[in-house]
């Protein structure tokens, strides 16, 4: 062997490290979702429960075209949408209960939107990937534009803008579940959401998956060595739309019914930022991405009204200064722990989150002065009994001081990393 082979070879990774970065999220992950029941969760906690599981799909499903693909789009809600009505047709069929469908259990309705999305998939990608870059970006965004559109034309289908409506309690009853009480719909929720997981694993695992990641970053190459870059990348966004529409069928069971809003920009936007904050580099990324960005939404939303602001506030300081995400910066963290010098390690990564918890701060107190002060209703920004009105000189002496505390602090921690 010579020693470029031996050199080629050590920059794989190595099984530890697959293990750890593969494997071990995916059993832990599994592990806690069967664990989540024994501890008597609220039927609050059921319901984000629920719609993380959905977004975890979706996310993982957006990051097979765009992180392993390199394809960003701006429509990939069209399939979840496509995926959710085709399975709720499914369970009015079933509810009907004629022909095939009335031995259908709707615990497999999922099965049922992985088609409908993955056909979509199929005949929008068939024109759509034979361009890559700005030019399929902007595809995708004038087919979620039509789309949207066509969904308040075609009543029959997509039901206007009540939408399609249907009872999951019905059919034939799967492993005990009559999908009716939440923490039922939590099992179908958690089973699906593992095997989406691990058949989307799986299939970065193919020789299609490893070939889509070669198109990414060198089609031409791809193309010399006889395959087709077009085809790979129409075989990858079919199975994208698929897993894109097994989420929409779960959604469709859970929610127990699908409007045109799914298949809006908005969705597509988040998916978009649920995979590029949590990582799309990294297999299970976007499914960090996916559980922060949904208690974001669900929870945040409750205690202030500029949560979107925060959000957009996180997106960009992902985008500058932690390009792989938060699952960069949790391997990062777990390689820098495993180093040479622990203890070095953990002084610089604490003075550098007492910066960003400092800097986090003075963002608090601005945004929340702001707010309350833009809305003229009279509000003061009340944080542990504190008075901080926007006339109130403290309010701007815990801006600045903090900003600039943060700012410094993290700076310093940064260039004593560099030196050591």
């Amino acid at each position: 062997m010579s020693d470029t082979t031996q050199t080629f070879q050590n920059l794989a990774p190595s099984a530890g490290a697959k293990f750890r970065q593969r494997t071990l999220p995916i059993l832990i992950f599994a592990a806690c979702l069967a664990a989540i029941p024994m501890v008597g969760p609220s039927r609050t906690f059921y319901t984000i429960a629920h719609q993380m599981g959905i977004n975890i799909v979706f996310a993982l499903s957006y990051n097979m075209i765009l992180g392993k693909g390199g394809l960003l789009s701006f429509g990939h809600a069209v399939y979840f949408g496509f995926g959710g009505y085709v399975a709720m047709h499914a369970m009015n069929w079933i509810e009907d209960g004629s022909g095939l469908w009335a031995g259908f259990p709707v615990f497999f309705l999922p099965l049922v939107g992985f088609a409908g999305g993955a056909l979509a998939g199929a005949i929008i990608g068939w024109p759509s990937c034979r361009k890559a870059g700005t030019t399929f970006a902007m595809i995708s965004l004038g087919v979620a534009e039509l789309v949207f559109a066509a969904a308040f034309m075609f009543d029959s289908f997509f039901g206007g803008e009540q939408g399609i409506s249907g009872d999951r309690m019905n059919g034939v009853e799967l492993f005990g579940l009559s999908m009716g009480p939440i923490s039922e719909v939590y099992w179908f929720i958690a089973f699906w959401t593992v095997v989406g997981l691990v058949g989307m694993w799986a299939f970065t695992r193919t020789p299609l998956g490893k070939l889509s990641e070669a198109t990414r970053d060198n089609a031409q190459r791809v193309q010399f060595i006889g395959y087709n870059p077009q085809r790979v990348r129409y075989l990858v966004f079919i199975f994208a739309g698929g897993f894109a529409g097994l989420a929409g069928g779960m959604a469709a069971v859970n929610y127990e019914i699908f409007t045109p809003d799914a298949m809006s920009l908005v969705p597509s936007g988040f998916v978009l930022i649920m995979a590029y904050v949590g990582g799309i580099t990294y297999f299970v990324g976007p499914i960090f991405g996916a559980i922060l960005l949904t208690y974001m939404q669900s929870m945040l939303s409750d205690f202030t009204e500029a949560w979107l602001l925060y959000l957009g506030v996180l997106f960009i300081a992902i985008v500058m200064f932690a390009p792989r995400g938060i699952a960069g910066i949790v391997f990062g963290i777990w390689d820098g722990l495993r180093g040479s010098n622990p203890g070095q390690y953990i002084a610089g990564l604490l003075m550098k989150l007492a910066g960003i918890l400092l800097m986090l701060i003075g963002l608090i107190v601005l945004v929340e002065v702001s707010v309350r002060w833009s809305n003229g209703y009279g509000e003061v920004y009340e944080p542990f009994g504190m008075h901080l009105g926007h006339q109130n000189v403290v309010s701007w002496l815990i801006i600045v001081v903090t900003a600039v505390a943060g700012v410094a602090l993290t700076r310093y921690a940064s260039k004593d990393k560099e030196a050591a």
